[in-house]
């Protein structure tokens, strides 16, 4: 396939990533989820510091307790296989980027195997209690939790395609406005 193929195709892969909330229950296999983390482990970062290490959660009563803390994970709730991103916590400004690049390359490589995703994120009291429910020390930053699974297609289809400003509206050239 010519260059041009390759990059429409590409394109259409990228275009084609869409959140995922309501999932199929079975389960995530090994190989995915080792295709998966190899995907994270190799984002970049700033100054490549790698500011992160991942919790990796299968367990049902722990998947629903995270969907239930202060925040926006509710869909960790149904998910077979959540991931939660934990970073360093020593350079705020850089891990916040670093950190959407890692969830958004996490969501791209389960899409590259099937695999429906969305980004959750925690707040306020939220952060303590998932440090406490997964063990992880004060002194690192919890904010996401990505849940990942095979998506219902039946819960899409009855939703429909979201809708999306045309460029028309959020494009300005050299100048704002």
């Amino acid at each position: 396939m010519g260059e041009k193929g390759a990059a429409g195709d590409n394109i259409s892969f990228l275009l084609s990533l869409r959140a995922v909330r309501e999932f199929r229950p079975d389960p995530v296999p090994e190989k995915v989820i080792g295709d998966i983390l190899e995907v994270a482990r190799l984002s970049g970062s700033a100054s490549n510091k790698q500011p992160w290490e991942f919790v990796v959660v299968w367990d049902r009563a722990t998947l629903r307790a995270l969907a239930a803390v202060e925040g926006y994970a509710y869909h960790l709730k149904d998910a077979p296989l959540g991931i939660v991103p934990v970073m360093a916590g020593e350079r705020e400004e850089q891990e916040s980027y670093d950190e959407g690049r890692l969830c958004e390359r996490i969501m791209l490589a389960a899409k590259a195997h099937g695999v429906g995703s969305s980004i959750g994120w925690f707040v306020g009291s939220g952060v303590a209690e998932v440090k406490e429910l997964l063990g992880i020390p004060q002194e690192r930053r919890v904010r996401s939790a990505i849940s990942l699974g095979y998506p219902d297609g039946a819960a899409r289809r009855r939703r429909g395609a979201p809708a999306r400003k045309p460029l028309s509206e959020i494009v300005h050239e050299e100048r704002y406005g």
